[in-house]
């Protein structure tokens, strides 16, 4: 804390002129890697596609289009994929993109050595094969799969994956080891001070997508000031003074201190609806959990409007399916979700044969995720009804590594957006033998997935949807309370700021 306030201090004293042309924004840890997919987590992204681009990215309503691509032509049997890049697009260090440095960025995504996040989503294991990649000419990059897959290119676009980001061979050093991203995007990585701050520069040779607004990761995409900052500020308070201070532009704040700062003169608070989706995850391999009947309890001690009033301040509203409340696909069946029911999580402990077994829960302190208050809320219902429930509280580092091994009881957390459907569920599902990661490794569900991704007609995907939801409810692997919401504070000097998919999105952001 000391630490940070002689940071927020220095900040403070900036000469105006300077300050102007940088914004400083908060996050509540560091990021975890520069590497676009490698060793990340939500801050990581978030940074990362700053620098870097792919192919395809989201627009603001979700849908995937056109990023380094100018054109993408499918095949009639769906299997393969002729991407035309757009001209005049330079890299950081300078170098025209050509589909050489495309070609060179896949395949060292495709190598298992680089632990790409997403290598399971193209490697078969998902589902999706990509059987060949070339670059017939300078322009040109296809892709072909072994199947049809109808959501490919929202795979390729997904933040997780860092966007599938194009890199220039420069961002590995001589050795093959990794250096920084040198790729396409608004900004340049500039410094990374491990555990303290990240800042990026201005590409003055960046070339926007078309478009002559923002939309999402697609159109204007100009960078408008010299620099940006962000801080590694773990401590809520810390940030709440730094806002109210001035020494800190932008930062997502929580629920609770919305009021206060939308009372300040000096401040703009803006309020949004994310994909975001708040979990508690059970270990349905472990001795105890894999009981169902304990899993189904668990799911009926929880009063989930009660919690949900408690960590969003009255802000957020229940949900308890892997859809989100703002998807085409949250239909009548998704707005049925598991029903508060003490008495009979009672008789369900009763009957499973539990015998007062230590449960941990795993949770976290950061302050613009609810890990924390929602383990304490839980824990007091879990332990009324009965279940022997303790919580455990990690750095975020420690409670991301453990999940991506497998290596937890239950852990309260948050899963990064999915704008399709299947892919949501795709992100909990999945063989835990060959990704650890997964929740839920229902055969019939897994099928199910498989099916959605086969698809596009709504009329063919909501039943599919409809189907997979009720599964979860009854399986429990994973028990969402809730969307995200995002709750982004900023002083009055900067303009052009709005919250989207739980995205700090900083280039069209102007600083006065």
């Amino acid at each position: 804390m000391k630490r940070w306030t002689l940071v927020l201090a220095a900040l403070a004293a900036m000469t105006v002129p300077a300050a102007a042309q940088t914004i400083t924004a908060a996050l509540n840890q560091d990021i975890r890697s520069s590497d676009p997919g490698v060793n990340r987590d939500g801050n990581t992204d978030m940074v990362i596609l700053h620098v870097v681009e792919g192919l395809v990215g989201n627009s603001e309503g979700g849908e995937v289009g056109p990023l380094l691509a100018q054109t993408i032509d499918v095949s009639p049997d769906g299997k393969t994929y002729t991407f035309t890049l757009r001209q005049g697009v330079k890299f950081h260090n300078g170098a025209p993109l050509t589909s050489a440095e495309v070609l060179w960025s896949w395949n060292r995504y495709m190598d298992p050595k680089t632990e790409w996040r997403c290598l399971p989503n193209f490697d078969g294991r998902n589902g999706t094969k990509v059987v060949s990649a070339t670059a017939p000419d300078p322009a040109t990059f296809v892709m072909v799969l072994d199947k049809p897959n109808a959501i490919f290119l929202d795979q390729l676009a997904l933040t997780d994956c860092g966007g599938t980001g194009i890199l220039h061979p420069d961002s590995v050093k001589a050795d093959g080891s990794w250096d920084k991203p040198i790729g396409t995007g608004p900004f340049k990585f500039g410094e990374w001070k491990r555990g303290q701050s990240v800042s990026l520069l201005a590409f003055d040779d960046y070339v926007s997508p078309p478009g002559d607004k923002r939309d999402g990761f697609l159109g204007l995409k100009k960078p408008l000031v010299k620099e940006v900052r962000f801080l590694a500020i773990p401590d809520a308070a810390t940030v709440k003074a730094g806002l109210q201070s001035g020494a800190i532009d932008v930062s997502s704040v929580p629920e609770a201190e919305v009021a206060e700062l939308q009372a300040d003169p000096n401040l703009t608070v803006e309020l949004g609806t994310n994909p975001v989706r708040h979990s508690i995850i059970l270990q349905t391999r472990d001795p105890v959990l894999k009981n169902v009947k304990i899993r189904q309890a668990m799911a009926a001690a929880i009063d989930y409007q009660a919690l949900v009033d408690a960590v969003t301040e009255g802000i957020g509203k229940v949900n308890n399916s892997p859809v989100y409340r703002t998807s085409q696909y949250y239909g009548p069946v998704e707005q049925q979700g598991f029903t508060y029911d003490p008495e009979r999580a009672k008789a369900l402990i009763a009957e499973s044969g539990y015998k007062g077994e230590k449960i941990v829960l795993i949770a976290n302190k950061r302050s613009t995720v609810p890990s924390f208050n929602t383990a304490v809320i839980a824990q007091q219902m879990w332990q009324a009804v009965g279940l022997n429930v303790e919580i455990e509280v990690l750095d975020w580092a420690a409670q991301l590594d453990k999940y991506n091994t497998g290596a937890y009881m239950m852990e309260a957390t948050s899963y990064s957006p999915r704008f399709d459907v299947a892919l949501g569920f795709e992100q909990i599902s999945g063989p835990k033998d060959k990704q650890p990661r997964k929740v839920w490794e229902n055969p019939e569900a897994l099928a199910l997935i498989d099916k959605a991704m086969q698809v596009t007609d709504p009329k063919e995907r909501q039943p599919i949807f409809d189907q997979l939801h009720k599964m979860l409810l009854e399986d429990v692997p994973v028990i969402f309370t809730h969307n995200d919401n995002d709750c982004l504070a900023h002083n009055k000097r900067i303009t052009g700021l709005k919250p989207w998919a739980s995205n700090l999105i900083l280039w069209g952001v102007a600083k006065s």
